[in-house]
């Protein structure tokens, strides 16, 4: 009898047990007042979008600038390519 049931409550609680045990905290993490909505990830798809298609204008404005001006210093956008380039020494107005 025991080499039955030891099994048995083995196989039922990994097909039965364990996906219920799943299911009910997806359920829960789903229905959690902090989650976004598909709408939310709707808006910030298309606040990330904006924000590279500004970004991409931004670097375009500087790159003519610096083609017409020798002097400029590239700002926030090309902060990327510019390993001189210090945010703190901007902020405090040491250029």
């Amino acid at each position: 009898m025991e080499d039955i049931f030891v099994p048995l409550i083995a196989i039922t609680s990994i097909f039965i047990g364990l996906p219920w045990l799943i299911m009910h905290y997806v359920t829960k993490w789903k229905q959690a007042p902090g989650s976004m909505t598909t709408e939310d990830e709707a808006l910030l798809d298309e606040l990330h979008l904006l924000a590279k298609r500004l970004e991409d204008r931004v670097n375009t404005v500087e790159r003519i600038v610096a083609a017409d001006n020798p002097d400029f210093r590239p700002g926030l956008a090309d902060y990327r390519s510019a390993p001189d380039y210090r945010l703190e020494d901007r902020i405090q107005g040491r250029n």
